[in-house]
């Protein structure tokens, strides 16, 4: 809520106040023991509560009732007053986390200074709130693949539980979106969705980053998981978090509560928690560097993100949706893809998956022209694919071999790109190169070639190899 929360034993006092702040158009609300307080607090949390040291047939003071409030509601500011004021209380207060401390009788200038500064405090803190909540990034799934439509089942199976999830795939493969998704088509999708980079917080630091810090001369500082409470924390890599947070982490996937690095108040906290991880965790718990509990507490749900080179029928969706999405954020031109671009594209090899083509299409849009086409020469190339005066430049491997061992090597690869970049299909794959379906069904079978099914799609491999990406 917006409104000020006023709690004092005195009703004149009370009275006082709030009409004073209603007529400078503020909201209002009244408790004069510790009691009413914290039930009115209940109803809805105030933007900013007005709290007295000293309170009459109460079973908590002023102080116990601020120690409740920066526990459980950190980000409201809470302003002490006292007839009975003195430096200690004071300063008590304000390590407590009270925002600010005036003495009876108050002047009421000086009190409606300390109000309006708490009052944009607060607001700050709600618009931060909102805007952490709102700006969750992109959760838009692009593709239509039969790789992709498989991710989709799974993640559309597990948007309405409250299960936990962890998603494996290649770096860059989109393994966030997929649990902004999550979060956007959940239950959740008002409250927020905090990415904790486990590979980017130094280790040393990583607790008072997820669980928060109290000392006495910055008050109350919340930590991701507080700041994470009623949505989704997201562990973004989660095998690069230390050894030492993964035992306390897993405490909290108990309990559902914490303390704060130097506190010793618990807090507690409603959680949904998503994982990621481009590692074998297997290999790790073997490796003995991630605990095998926290492994099977994250790995209720498991779901594979597939690599780019796994679901090449998207690219040129992936490709156009990119193009609109830097015209639209950044004022880059509207550019169609040419045949010859799309094609080249979907036979490029992409370590980086998805990230490196969305790096990709912005590198073209910034360097290239302003209107027109993408054509494939606007694209870079890859060694084996650069062209001088019309000419194809050989790769030094194959340049090495005789005429008919090159042509089949060549061979090979180029039909292993074609039915990849078709997603497996034969009859696309033998339109586009010009063969009779037969005829590409016996060179296949010549050059050892076969198909089979990977993440939901089939991929080209040669016979008793790993799959060809």
């Amino acid at each position: 809520m917006s409104d000020i929360l006023i709690v004092d034993d005195e009703r004149d006092i009370r009275e006082l106040i709030s009409d004073i702040l209603e007529d400078e158009g503020y909201a209002t609300r009244k408790a004069a023991n510790s009691e009413e307080c914290m039930a009115t607090i209940a109803e809805g949390t105030p933007a900013l509560l007005i709290l007295d040291i000293w309170l009459k047939d109460s079973q908590m003071d002023g102080i116990d009732i601020l120690k409740a409030v920066k526990r459980d509601h950190p980000e409201v500011p809470v302003v002490i007053i006292s007839g009975h004021g003195n430096v200690e209380i004071a300063v008590a207060a304000i390590k407590q986390g009270a925002y600010d401390f005036i003495e009876k009788p108050f002047n009421i200038d000086q009190l409606m200074v300390v109000i309006r500064r708490a009052m944009e405090t607060s607001r700050l803190r709600r618009e931060n709130t909102d805007l952490r909540r709102k700006d969750v990034g992109a959760a838009d799934m692009v593709g239509s693949s039969a790789a992709f439509r498989t991710l989709m089942g799974q993640l559309d199976k597990v948007t309405k539980s409250n299960g936990r999830v962890m998603l494996t795939g290649p770096a860059g493969s989109g393994k966030e979106v997929a649990a902004r998704y999550i979060h956007a088509n959940s239950n959740r999708s008002s409250a927020p969705f905090v990415t904790v980079n486990c590979a980017s917080i130094e280790p040393e630091r990583m607790e008072d980053v997820l669980f928060g810090r109290e000392s006495s001369d910055r008050g109350v500082e919340p930590g991701l998981l507080e700041q994470a409470d009623g949505g989704i924390i997201f562990f973004d890599e989660v095998a690069d978090m230390p050894q030492g947070t993964q035992s306390k982490i897993l405490r909290v996937l108990v309990d559902q509560q914490f303390v704060r690095v130097g506190g010793t108040e618990k807090v507690r906290v409603d959680l949904r928690v998503i994982s990621s991880t481009n590692r074998d965790l297997e290999q790790e718990i073997e490796e003995g560097t991630f605990r095998q509990e926290l492994f099977h507490r994250l790995n209720v749900v498991p779901i594979c993100v597939p690599s780019l080179c796994e679901r090449r029928e998207d690219i040129p969706l992936l490709a156009e949706y990119f193009i609109a999405h830097f015209n639209k954020s950044q004022g880059l031109p509207l550019r169609d893809l040419s045949e010859d671009a799309t094609a080249l594209l979907q036979t490029m090899m992409w370590p980086g998956n998805v990230r490196q083509l969305k790096n990709l299409v912005e590198r073209v849009l910034i360097l290239g022209e302003s209107s027109g086409p993408i054509q494939a020469k606007d694209l870079p190339r890859e060694e084996e694919k650069v062209e001088t005066d019309g000419r194809v430049v050989l790769a030094g491997a194959l340049a090495t071999l005789p005429l008919r061992e090159a042509r089949e090597a060549f061979e090979r690869e180029y039909l292993l790109t074609q039915i990849n970049r078709f997603g497996g299909n034969i009859s696309r794959t033998a339109s586009f190169v010009g063969m009779e379906r037969s005829a590409l069904h016996r060179k296949l079978k010549s050059l050892g070639v076969v198909t089979s099914n990977k993440a939901g799609t089939r991929m080209a491999r040669v016979e008793n190899e790993e799959i060809v990406m």
